[in-house]
């Protein structure tokens, strides 16, 4: 085995994606690890930057700190065997399932709160919770377009699930272009492994959103609503748009008249069917949100609570990502569903219950803490690695508002091999799949998007933060739930012996 696999440590007390225990690459990598040997540092090295001006070159790009930047795409990528991703796929279905039932349910007859299985002010004083979208009944019962279920890997291997994204998740024209770039930069990783494709995907939104129309529309009309180029997922909204074959449209080109939605083209208006917007909920509709929006189209909810128009993800979705209510996920499938979870969530204090509250706050250094409606790694505190005025911060903050904040252990999750610019170290990963919801039946991307923490240690993994991607191979056969196999790239697997790797870095050597 080459030095790039032979030099690899993996820190004790943490769960590696290609390092078993024993030292040995896990099945999944073996292939992978060997393509990787033989290409050698200096290969590598040249790979990577091929990568980095790919990406330039093509403008995948997003926002940090107000300035455009190529998006960070590792070299190795993150493998998952067929008969786990099958597991996977399982719990993501019957987690959208259950999602649609209580978004279906909290805005109609709230029978969960009725029969106490969630306490009524959970939901009524959550942020995400609208009362505008009180009533509003898409066209084929699907609120959920559309989800994103954030997964991690525990020191024990065990997924779990972090949280719920159904508002408007992104980062799945990464997927996509990650793919694209890698295939190109490095196809000897290729050559030794059956990969689902992610190529589907926009097809399978597509048929979703058409399925979603007005009743009677034989030939729907489908906009991507952006809030324009200098939104940070701008470079997202304008790859959908393009491959579903869709216009990607602004607030200002869309016209209500009555119930109706229009599209302002030189040739005249155009009636609108579908709006997959990429703009948040108090954005959306000057008329029942934030009055000085800009961005959104006045009168639009009133045309989908009249059935004129369906907005994807439905209004209000919200409620089902503030992550106090995430606490209650498992409830709603045992409620709704009457099955045991596949997937479990990751341990919760819900700060609501005073005796909760008082154990979080006595282990306040050691927990990680979590505003019920914080995204993209704001609104984030890690406990050890936080300060004592910080923390005294946080103490006031929670004790003024438990409704507005909840705690969790600290999860080291897993590692993967992740190059650095000279060598392969482990790097603090994640995982986002995207679940496509048509009416008719439940559909898994094979793979996701692989996030990075690329800072050593580093549990953050949120692009804005810093961090990077990998692309994600669902390996060995079908896989991801599809009505058919998905399209693989198949080869020869490399030959050779069981491969090794150097010894694990214990606590003294750290």
């Amino acid at each position: 085995m080459g030095d790039l696999i032979d030099e690899y440590r993996v820190a004790a007390g943490v769960f590696d994606e290609m390092a078993a225990p024993d030292r040995s690459v896990r099945p999944p990598y073996e292939e992978v690890a060997a393509a990787l040997a033989q290409l050698g540092t200096d290969d590598l090295m040249d790979r990577a930057e091929r990568l980095g001006n790919a990406f330039r070159d093509q403008g995948v790009t997003f926002d940090l700190d107000g300035e455009e930047r190529p998006f960070p795409l590792d070299v190795v990528p993150r493998l998952f065997e067929a008969d786990e991703w099958a597991t996977v796929d399982a719990g993501l279905v019957q987690r959208v399932r259950a999602l649609e039932a209580f978004l279906d349910d909290v805005y109609d007859n709230a029978r969960i709160l009725s029969q106490g299985v969630i306490p009524r002010q959970v939901v009524l004083s959550s942020p995400g919770f609208l009362r505008s979208a009180c009533g509003l009944d898409p066209p084929n019962g699907v609120r959920v377009h559309v989800a994103g279920i954030d997964l991690i890997r525990d020191e024990e291997g065990r997924l779990r699930v972090l949280e719920d994204n159904l508002r408007c998740p992104s980062g799945v024209s990464y997927v996509l272009a990650n793919r694209r770039a890698m295939a190109r930069v490095l196809p000897e990783l290729f050559t030794a492994q059956s990969i689902g494709a992610v190529s589907d995907y926009p097809g399978r939104l597509s048929a979703a959103l058409r399925a979603a129309a007005p009743p009677g529309v034989v030939e729907p009309k489908v906009v991507v609503l952006t809030p324009g180029v200098y939104n940070s997922a701008f470079y997202e909204h304008a790859l959908l748009a393009r491959l579903m074959g869709a216009e990607l449209v602004e607030g200002r080109d869309l016209l209500c008249r009555g119930t109706d939605v229009f599209l302002r083209t030189t040739a005249g208006e155009v009636p609108v069917h579908v709006v997959y917007r990429r703009v948040d909920d108090e954005y959306l509709d000057p008329l029942h949100f934030r009055r000085d929006s800009m961005v959104g189209c006045p009168g639009i909810v009133n045309a989908a609570r009249a059935k004129r128009v369906t907005i994807a993800n439905g209004v209000g979705n919200g409620i089902a990502d503030d992550k106090l209510v995430y606490t209650y996920v498992p409830d709603m499938i045992r409620f709704y569903l009457d099955e045991d979870p596949i997937l479990a969530n990751v341990e919760t204090y819900r700060l609501i219950d005073d005796e909760s509250r008082r154990e979080a706050l006595v282990r306040m250094p050691e927990l990680v803490w979590k505003r019920v409606d914080g995204s993209g790694g704001k609104g984030l505190v890690i406990g050890p690695d936080a300060g004592r005025l910080e923390l005294e911060q946080l103490r006031s903050e929670v004790e003024h508002d438990p409704r507005g904040w909840i705690a969790q252990p600290l999860v080291r999750f897993s590692t993967a091999p992740t190059w650095t610019g000279h060598s392969l170290e482990p790097r603090h990963v994640d995982l986002r799949p995207f679940v496509v919801n048509d009416g008719e039946r439940i559909w898994t991307l094979p793979g996701g998007l692989t996030r990075v923490a690329l800072a050593e240690g580093g549990l953050v993994v949120n692009s804005s933060q810093g961090g990077g991607s990998k692309d994600t191979w669902v390996i060995g056969g079908p896989a991801g739930g599809a009505a058919r196999p998905p399209a693989l790239i198949s080869a020869p697997r490399l030959q050779g012996p069981p491969l090794q790797l150097g010894p694990s870095t214990t606590a003294a050597q750290q």
